[in-house]
């Protein structure tokens, strides 16, 4: 096991009902920013959970909030920061809505171009707004970890940054809130979640037990409950352990003292801010390549996810790996998430365009070995097609 250095800051209030206990975590003499995304939370009628636990709060709202957030309309939220003098965001929604508002926060004191906040992958951050988050999408882990993916439609760029500035300060998770999501996004935060787990796991190994014990139990939960949630869904305890899987995939905590890969969301970001991609869609189709590609360098963790997490343990070695590929693949599809760029009518012309973007975000030794050039990005996304 490697070294490591694990903070976990941000205080969780899971459960039915704990919507009501905002007023415990948010200063009673805050000007709270709302965030969100559609309106679903109008619909489902979270936001009036919201405003009747902060009944007294001076409260304003910023909605329409991306998928794949903007820093465009990132940007107006901003202008709303400062006009009205907030001192408190408050993201409402999922892991999208709570990716923008760690960006929100932290330009809206930021003394430069606030792009450069994503472009020096969040180095530049000294300070933010605090945040707190009512999640109602599971998928990302935003809501417990430092990191947010942000998009920019001028340039056609998708890209990360981390900051401890912008960790929420606490999160609400509430099973209920999930019961009126869409099959689509119950699917995508499903597989999301299984492949933040997958990036963390699936490498080589450091004779992390504990880490690997528990990534493979996530594993195994998604694998279980996924369907699940498909079939019934408002079945508590199932969204309950998919909520709950989806946090703790991307809280640091299975990742601490372990390599990690991430090739996989790198080369998919491309896809979505090329063609519009949902970003599990793309998780999706790259996955399996990867594994693939790289079947010899990550050999011997292949062997322990095909025997630990899908009970595969006849055949060679070979032939154990390509089954557990294969399972991973089936059940991604089994969760209504296409493995294939062809399923979405990608023909693979762009796939240059996708590796010149990589290069120009400079991506161009991916890999939890760095091995990982252009040309085996492009090998990739050729097998993908």
């Amino acid at each position: 096991m490697n070294n490591f250095s694990l903070h976990l800051a941000t205080k969780v209030l899971f459960g039915e009902g704990q919507i009501a206990q905002l007023p415990t975590v948010i200063p009673s003499d805050a000007r709270v920013l709302i965030t969100y995304g559609g309106g679903s939370i109008k619909r489902n009628g979270v936001l009036e959970q919201v405003h009747n636990a902060l009944k007294g709060y001076t409260l304003f709202e910023f909605g329409g909030i991306e998928p794949n957030p903007t820093y465009e309309t990132l940007m107006k939220a901003v202008e709303e920061v400062h006009n009205n003098k907030i001192d408190f965001l408050l993201s409402v929604g999922g892991g999208s809505v709570l990716d923008g508002t760690k960006f929100i926060a932290a330009a809206a004191d930021y003394l430069g171009e606030p792009w450069e906040i994503v472009t020096s992958r969040g180095k530049k951050v000294t300070k933010a707004i605090p945040i707190g988050s009512v999640l109602t999408l599971p998928a990302t882990g935003s809501e417990m970890n430092d990191g947010a993916v942000i998009s920019r439609r001028e340039t056609g760029d998708k890209q990360a940054f981390m900051s401890e500035h912008v960790l929420p300060k606490f999160a609400i998770l509430d099973p209920v809130t999930t019961y009126s999501l869409p099959p689509r996004q119950v699917a995508n935060g499903v597989v999301d979640a299984f492949i933040h787990t997958i990036e963390q796991y699936l490498t080589y190994p450091v004779n992390a037990k504990v880490q690997d014990r528990f990534a493979e139990g996530l594993l195994l939960t998604l694998i279980e409950e996924g369907p699940k949630a498909l079939k019934d869904p408002e079945d508590y305890a199932v969204r309950a352990n998919i909520m709950w899987s989806a946090t703790m995939a991307l809280n640091g905590l299975i990742g601490a003292g372990v390599p990690q890969d991430w090739t996989t969301h790198m080369l998919g970001h491309e896809l979505t801010a090329m063609h519009g991609l949902d970003h599990a869609q793309t998780l999706a189709i790259i996955l399996p390549a990867v594994m693939r590609a790289k079947k010899q360098q990550k050999r011997e963790k292949l062997l322990q996810y095909a025997e630990r997490v899908w009970d595969i343990r006849c055949g060679t070695d070979d032939e154990r790996i390509e089954a557990a590929i294969v399972a991973t693949e089936q059940f991604f599809q089994q969760m209504g998430a296409p493995t294939r760029l062809s399923d979405y009518q990608l023909d693979g012309s762009t796939i240059p365009a996708l590796v010149k973007k990589l290069e120009e975000h400079g991506m161009t030794k991916l890999g939890e070995r760095q091995d990982i050039t252009l040309a085996d990005s492009q090998k990739i996304y050729q097998s993908a097609i």
